[in-house]
């Protein structure tokens, strides 16, 4: 190997300072006004269903995450970013929601300010993937989580609510696939029938290992051979208790009356062990092999396992880079690229300066205004006007100042029409609201 290829591959395994983490999308203007509006328009479904807003800590002690999420999982197992800080403490950067808002619960006693307790957050988790279309190291989520009543209808609530962000953006080639996971009377009968069905199965010592921690974590293994051997497997909707069977029947029943279509799925395993009963995930077959966009259920052991009290919860987690996705498969942009709605244009040190307070103005009545800074001249700043995405530019220049008029201009049209400099901030306002 020559010394120039020995370098390459050195720096190859080097990691690049001036280069994002591999796995990690990063979302800049004008790309990034899809990611906040997918974002804010999942959000404002479930604030209007209201669930109030949580902040939670990017990371938590370890034991949480194996405590709630559970050991058997690959979420715990295979793909946390663990560490110790520098008090020897094992900590981990979250990788999913629901534990840290049920150990925040806990620990501020939330649940004795009134039940349901209804919260929902946002914000960036973390999971050591093999990095691919929609399978990300840092993904972001929004999620919800309603805790201390054991209702199908707050079950149904809480899918719809989802359902709802979707509608929203305009997406339409999704399906709800639901199936019910049962209760602590009927799982430990069905864990041991499963069980007696895997030991008759070939199986690797990982996959035998796996079954005998959580044998509901084959159903849910990729691997085709496996998948196979698994198609006589006995399923968990068939043997549930007569309450999972009831709840599970009502939350369909109020799926229908909200208009919610569903479609049952009853091999349904979820990456995380603490579900019970209803178990959902929306699935848009567009994404190819990552075709989740969101899923969640119930957890009606979680709290008590963490050391609260025996309350109930339900929730979900929407992956917003995947909804973005999808809305791009489907050719759905609900959203405005422009920056601004106004671009300023000074000709001028004195242009500048009225401009500067016409941009306040018009900023004060909820108007989005930028300017031309630094002294350009006219054309490089209508150059600027125009990658804004402004509607209009206000063109300001000496003979205007003396006249008391500045320049109004529609950036679709090319039309410039002089209006009265103390009464312009009305006059753009009027403007805008013609154009829609």
């Amino acid at each position: 190997m020559s010394a120039a290829t020995d370098e390459r591959a050195d720096r190859a395994r080097r990691p690049d300072p001036l280069a994002a983490p591999k796995g990690i999308p990063e979302y800049l203007p004008p790309e990034s006004a899809g990611f906040t509006h997918v974002r804010d328009t999942l959000a404002a479904a479930a604030e209007r269903a209201g669930y109030g807003y949580v902040e939670l800590p990017v990371f938590e002690e370890t034991a949480l995450y194996a405590r709630g999420v559970g050991e058997s999982t690959d979420v715990v197992s295979k793909e946390m970013y663990t560490f110790a800080d520098r008090g020897e403490r094992s900590v981990t950067l979250r990788p999913e929601g629901t534990a840290g808002v049920v150990r925040s619960v806990i620990e501020h006693n939330v649940d004795k300010q009134g039940l349901p307790v209804k919260l929902r957050y946002a914000g960036p988790f973390f999971r050591y993937e093999r990095p691919q279309a929609g399978r990300y190291r840092q993904l972001q989520q929004v999620g919800v989580e309603a805790i201390g009543v054991d209702d199908p209808a707050l079950d149904a609530e809480v899918i719809a609510v989802a359902d709802e962000g979707f509608q929203r953006l305009g997406l339409s080639g999704y399906r709800l696939e639901i199936t019910s996971l049962g209760d602590d009377e009927c799982r430990p009968a069905y864990r041991a029938l499963l069980q007696e069905y895997l030991a008759g199965l070939d199986l690797d010592e990982p996959t035998r290992e796996r079954a005998r921690i959580n044998p509901l974590r084959v159903l849910d293994d990729k691997r085709p051979a496996v998948r196979a051997a698994m198609e006589n497997a006995p399923l968990l909707v068939d043997h549930l208790s007569s309450a999972s069977a009831e709840h599970h029947a009502r939350v369909l029943e109020y799926l229908d009356d909200l208009g919610v279509a569903y479609t049952p799925n009853p091999r349904m395993v979820r990456g995380l062990d603490y579900y019970t009963k209803t178990t959902f995930e929306f699935v848009h077959d567009g994404l190819g092999s990552q075709s989740g966009i969101g899923g969640g259920g119930r957890y009606d052991g979680l709290m008590e396992t963490l050391g609260g009290p025996s309350l109930s919860g339900v929730g979900f987690g929407i992956g917003v880079d995947r909804t973005l996705m999808a809305c791009g498969v489907e050719g759905v942009r609900p959203w405005s690229e422009a920056r601004v709605e106004v671009f300023g244009v000074p000709l001028g040190d004195e242009a500048k300066r009225r401009l500067v307070s016409v941009a306040a103005g018009l900023r004060s009545r909820g108007v989005r205004v930028d300017l031309s800074y630094g002294g350009r001249g006219l054309k490089g700043a209508m150059k600027s006007a125009d990658r804004s995405g402004a509607r209009f530019a206000l063109v300001l220049g000496d003979r205007d100042i003396e006249a008391g008029t500045v320049g109004l201009k529609d950036l679709v049209s090319g039309e410039q029409t002089p209006v009265a400099l103390d009464t312009c901030v009305d006059e753009v306002l009027a403007a805008l609201d013609r154009v829609g």
